[in-house]
């Protein structure tokens, strides 16, 4: 039990001394991508190949989060301490074992496996959500605390009042990643300031954009950031429990998440009376079934109260009208994950990075027609250009970038007009686009914006609720539209109608799904009007 911020320092001291007892790490990556891919064979294999090679007490081999390059999986880094010296290793498999034998045996590098660091998938990336992605054991909170973890919350609870973790956040100036980008600090604020028997923090791990896995690889590689994200959030508004609401279909996250949560009950970091404060927090993750509508605030805090996910019209907010009718903080994964970072070093260096009204960085998951596939940290006000060309790798050979879409299907497509664009929350909605959660998705010169347009309603179709009729019938009438025109056999009316129809939807359905459904209807005819206008037939 860690009763102490001084107790806490103590065993982080003790588990930097063990680490020191072995020289070397080898870090394989056992995220989804990786683990698609039979991670844990190879992880089990390295570690039987090492044992029966003596190589133990100078060679720890363990599990680790994705660094990122998924695209390249699965991924092995063989950490030196000594320089703290850093070589990765791309697309692995147990037929390597043997050669990671060879390496710690006679220090050289495995030939045509090793990865370029200096590339600028990794030297243009700034990592604090993700800083321990790659490097800390997600089962083994001993190796958190060994990194830092749980320092802020120790420290917050030893030395500082609700009020001040509250004002370092507004400080800070985070905003909301999960894509309102509403300031986290004026969220936290108001809760705090509801005088109530009974509050709650509510994590939202309903990561339903296609193409989005931020989230996901957050929860599966570096889970105790989230936790003690959400502690402090409890910790600074007063609530004493929290629900991490997780897909069903995130196995891995979950399995990592109840793990975390057990020791952290285990060490005294939840439970009744922390540290002997006087407070008291804990956690339990509740499953969702897949909806996307759930990732909807309400919609969110009524599935987790055991009704089906439908949203409900606001006001009242959250803050005075929640979970079980109590005042609700909800954040998501990424911005909880932010946190800890800002309470140990402070909002001002938070603030450091990024631009002035969109501060920090942002995960994004890069997809599509891009050659480095993957995760990436970015500061805030980097240009899609950079994020592109540079740290995503560009397109593969002879093919010409033709779009860019974010935000899933509440975002926007991009036309390569607009690529020095910076990324941030203004100026993406200024070209009429969105942050979104960070998925970002690159297509090339033989991608259809209509057929483009026409997956994303037909998306938002299915996933809607039915609870409003501008979003159920809307999204349907506008997939049946874009058929026409995909068909090449729409008509001037039905272009007009189209572009009725989604002002309709955009400004009578009763949540964000619906009010957001036709933001790549819109963006694709303000930009590619000429393949909406292919599809209309001579009168």
């Amino acid at each position: 039990m860690l009763n102490s911020l001084e107790e806490l320092e103590e065993l982080a001291l003790e588990k930097k001394d063990l680490k020191r007892n072995s020289h070397e790490e080898l870090r394989v990556c056992i995220g989804s991508s990786c683990a698609a891919l039979n991670a844990d064979v190879l992880l089990k294999d390295l570690k039987k190949e090492v044992k029966e090679n003596g190589l133990e007490k100078r060679c720890k081999v363990k599990g680790v989060g994705c660094n990122g390059l998924c695209s390249e999986a699965i991924m092995v880094a063989h950490y030196h301490k000594e320089g703290d010296r850093e070589s990765i290793y791309s697309f692995i498999d147990s037929s390597n074992t043997k050669d990671f034998i060879d390496t710690l045996n006679t220090n050289t590098p495995i030939k045509n496996k090793k990865c370029d660091k200096t590339k600028p998938f990794f030297t243009r990336q700034e990592k604090i959500v993700l800083e321990n992605a790659g490097i800390v054991d997600p089962d083994d909170i001993d190796d958190y605390i060994a990194y830092g973890g749980y320092y802020a919350f120790y420290k917050a609870l030893d030395d500082m009042t609700p009020q001040e973790v509250i004002n370092e956040i507004k400080i800070s100036g985070l905003r909301g990643r999960g894509g309102g980008g509403y300031p986290t600090g004026l969220k936290w604020d108001s809760v705090a300031k509801v005088d109530a028997p009974q509050k709650y923090i509510v994590c939202n791990g309903d990561e339903g954009d296609p193409g989005a896995f931020m989230d996901r690889a957050i929860m599966e590689a570096d889970p105790h950031k989230i936790i003690e994200g959400m502690a402090l959030a409890g910790y600074a508004c007063g609530a004493t429990k929290g629900y991490i609401y997780v897909r069903a279909e995130y196995p891995i996250a979950v399995q990592k998440l109840n793990k975390a949560i057990k020791q952290a009950r285990k060490k005294g970091i939840l439970g009744t009376q922390i540290a002997d404060s006087g407070f008291s927090f804990d956690l339990e993750v509740r499953l969702g079934g897949g909806a996307f509508v759930c990732g909807e605030a309400t919609a969110l805090v009524t599935s987790i109260e055991g009704n089906r996910g439908n949203p409900r019209q606001k006001p009242p907010h959250l803050s005075d009208y929640g979970l079980w009718k109590s005042p609700t903080v909800l954040n998501n994964v990424e911005t909880f994950a932010n946190i800890a970072p800002i309470i140990k070093k402070g909002g001002e260096w938070f603030k450091s990075f990024g631009t002035e009204k969109s501060p920090g960085t942002k995960v994004f998951a890069l997809t599509g027609h891009i050659n480095n596939t993957g995760l990436v940290e970015v500061p805030m006000g980097i240009t899609l250009r950079e994020l592109i060309f540079e740290v995503g790798g560009g397109l593969p050979k002879g093919t010409k970038l033709k779009a860019i879409q974010t935000g899933g299907p509440s975002g926007g497509c991009i036309p390569i007009e607009l690529l020095d664009t910076k990324v941030d929350y203004e100026s993406l909605k200024e070209i009429g686009s969105i942050m979104g959660s960070g998925g970002l998705i690159v297509m090339d010169e033989t991608s259809n914006m209509v057929e483009v347009a026409r997956f994303f309603m037909d998306f938002c179709q299915s996933e809607s609720c039915g609870k409003c009729v501008p979003c159920r019938v809307g999204t349907l009438e506008l997939t049946q539209l874009l058929d026409k025109f995909i068909a090449k056999k729409a008509t001037k009316s039905d272009y007009a109608l189209l572009k009725n129809m989604c002002e309709v939807v955009q400004d009578t359905s009763l949540c964000g799904l619906g009010q957001t459904a036709p933001n790549p209807v819109l963006s694709t005819i303000k930009y590619f009007e000429e393949e909406y206008l292919e599809g209309i037939i001579n009168d």
